[in-house]
């Protein structure tokens, strides 16, 4: 049985296949399978000559969504040692199911015949239900027919279709040179959604013209697999455009997840930020509803047609407000939309979620009212912790005893600090005052200091009786460039971010070697994941820390190469002392949203690309040490215009520029 990471995945949002090498979905592992909409839409596909597989010799990943399968057919043809009769199985996804090309093809010195098969077969099982493994025990679906070309499955309102040219079976005759096809086609129809979303593809994908030239060639390749992936994990509500997280588990629309990916990937897309900001505003909650986390002002954590049972006792809603972080980036990420250049309208039209979210941030996500943002879950069946580290042992203490709730985490207190500074800067740009969200940002970095500080750096977090749990943790990563802590304070973080404990190499790991329940393949306990890196180099950039945060990058580009510049959700944190290349964690999604993304954020940190299209200024500020000596970027989004800069032996240029803009 092969771990999701082994799998081959072919991808257009939200269709998405996952198979071995082979290309054969055998219906014996727990993940392979067609999905779209939550749904495994095929979970059995498999092609034999004269009742045997063929011998899978290659996988060509062509793109994101196309792959190509070449197999031997044995027994058939010469029998001399070279292949002589070959099947090429070509798997196209698009926005609107699969095709399929089965080639057979002779080239062997005499005729053959053989019978080719294609079998079928489905369980229509829900997303949660493949993942918690209950969808082992769904019986197969029973097709119904239209002669021998078409075969239908359903269940729940979900009706599968498939046809098969010219048959599900054939027996081709091929003399020498000959080849014969077989083409299938999948798709599906989905019942109306009861929960007014559906995970929907969009109306349009762009084609970026972002050219990137390097002198490590590896950094263009990493961005160009990167922009594919990123085009590939596009979803609509509407005509608003927002990237599904992750196939399998996470194709749908994530608060969190797709906010960080949307606002790394302004530079080169910025109607997607637009997008995901009107999405996610438009599911903005009004209310107070422990059972699914919802508050008045809240962003949702995600949204999905369906509940989701994941088994263990967590059965999230389908629309669920479990997030304490996701509000304040949707703030930062409107305000940096803005500075990019978003059409003054389409900002105004969103200032009373502003406005909204910001109150969310003094009048609900602080119950206790001590001025910090903490979390509990009071529904019984949601997440325990809420941050970007929701596993249940994201936060604990160096001895291994989880921390107990509620819990202010340190880097949700740095995106409060900036939502309410950056808020007040939208607010006042408008008319409004800001005044109130200055203040308490001021407060909140008194208050910050007096409480979090302990062994010399921030605690991960305060726990429910407001000790500062100590343990070095990447969390502290995610304050710089916040503007929360001073220089002086940002200094001693980055020492303890470029401690041998902390930095694997290949990049930043969750959690210090030093804590006793350090494990390199632990999801958030010694992992790697490469948005978290990028985040944290986007801050030591800021800060000028330039050193540690290209040496962070260059971890990244060797995590990159070694994963064929896709890179996964997360990988091991075993380190660079230890392997040559990162272990893979078994379970990661790949592709993933923010981990394409962080190549575009890297790359726009290190050139310093600091734009205030309202105010009519762009700044552009290399760090002095960068692992390249030469980076071109051309085709960077900014105010509806084009930016393309050059750095070159220290010296920069700028190619072209909005004329309106001083620099």
């Amino acid at each position: 049985m092969s771990q999701l990471h082994e799998l081959v995945t072919a991808l257009a949002a939200p269709w998405v296949v996952l198979s071995p090498r082979s290309g054969q979905l055998t219906g014996n592992n727990a993940v392979e399978g067609l999905y779209a909409q939550d749904r495994r839409i095929l979970s059995r596909s498999i092609v034999t000559i004269n009742g045997r597989e063929p011998l899978p010799v290659h996988a060509d990943e062509r793109g994101a969504a196309s792959h190509e399968y070449v197999a031997q057919v044995e027994d058939v043809g010469d029998t001399r040692h070279d292949p002589t009769v070959m099947l090429y199985r070509t798997r196209d996804v698009d926005r609107h199911g699969m095709t399929e090309r089965i080639m057979l093809v002779n080239r062997s010195r005499t005729a053959i015949e053989c019978r080719l098969d294609v079998a079928l077969g489905t369980d229509l099982a829900p997303m949660a239900a493949v993942r918690n493994g209950t969808a082992d025990e769904l019986p197969a679906l029973t097709p119904t027919r239209d002669g021998e070309t078409v075969l239908h499955w359903e269940s729940a309102g979900t009706r599968v279709s498939a046809s098969l040219d010219p048959g599900v079976s054939a027996t081709p005759r091929l003399e020498p040179g000959e080849e014969f096809t077989l083409t299938v086609r999948v798709t599906a129809e989905f019942p109306p959604s009861t929960t007014g979303f559906s995970i929907d593809p969009p109306p349009a994908t762009p084609q970026y013209e972002l050219d990137v030239n390097c002198d490590d060639k590896r950094v263009e390749r990493w961005v160009e697999r990167s922009l594919d992936d990123v085009r590939a994990l596009q979803l609509a509500v509407g005509n608003d455009r927002y990237l599904g997280a992750g196939p399998p588990w996470f194709l749908t629309l994530f608060g969190r997840d797709s906010l960080i990916a949307s606002s790394m990937l302004i530079p080169v897309d910025p109607e997607l930020a637009a997008g995901t900001l009107r999405a996610l505003a438009a599911k903005q909650g009004t209310k107070v509803d422990p059972d699914t986390a919802e508050q008045p002002g809240k962003i949702p954590h995600e949204l999905r047609v369906e509940d989701a049972d994941h088994g263990g006792g967590l059965v999230l809603p389908p629309v669920y407000y479990g997030t304490h972080d996701a509000t304040q980036l949707w703030i930062t990420t409107l305000h940096k939309a803005w500075r990019w250049g978003m059409p003054a309208d389409e900002v105004r039209d969103l200032l009373p979620n502003l406005i909204r979210a910001l109150t969310w941030i003094k009048e609900y996500a602080d119950p206790d009212g001590d001025g910090f943002l903490e979390y509990i879950d009071e529904s019984g069946h949601g997440l325990a912790n809420q941050g970007w580290k929701d596993s249940g042992d994201a936060v604990q203490w160096p001895d291994g005893t989880l921390a107990t709730a509620p819990i202010a985490l340190c880097e949700v207190q740095g995106y409060a600090y900036a939502a309410a500074v950056q808020g007040a800067e939208l607010l006042e740009a408008h008319g409004e005052s800001g005044d109130e969200w200055r203040l308490w940002a001021t407060a909140m970095q008194e208050r910050f200091r007096s409480a979090f500080w302990v062994d010399g750096y921030p605690a991960i977090a305060l726990d429910g009786a407001k000790n500062a749990v100590a343990g070095r943790a990447s969390n502290m990563g995610h304050l710089l460039g916040t503007g929360l802590l001073d220089a002086e304070e940002e200094q001693t973080v980055a020492e303890v971010l470029a401690g041998e404990d902390l930095d694997s190499g290949f990049g930043l790991r969750t959690l210090s070697t030093a804590m006793t329940r350090f494990n390199p393949l632990g999801y958030h306990t010694g992992s790697v994941w490469p948005h978290d890196t990028a985040m944290t180099v986007q801050g030591l950039y800021a800060t000028g820390h330039a050193e540690l945060a290209s040496s962070y990058v260059d971890g990244l580009i060797r995590a990159a190469e070694a994963f064929g510049y896709r890179l996964p959700e997360l990988f091991g944190g075993r380190g660079r002392t230890a392997e040559r290349t990162p272990t893979p964690y078994p379970a990661s999604c790949r592709p993933q949203a923010w981990a394409a993304a962080s190549a575009i954020a890297v790359v726009v940190a290190a050139l310093g690309i600091e734009p205030d299209v309202p105010g009519g200024r762009l700044v552009v500020n290399p760090a002095e040490e960068l692992p390249w000596e030469r980076l071109e970027v051309s085709g960077l989004r900014l105010g509806g215009e084009v930016l393309s800069v050059r750095l070159e032996a220290g010296k920069l240029t700028v190619l072209e520029a909005p004329k309106d803009l001083q620099y």
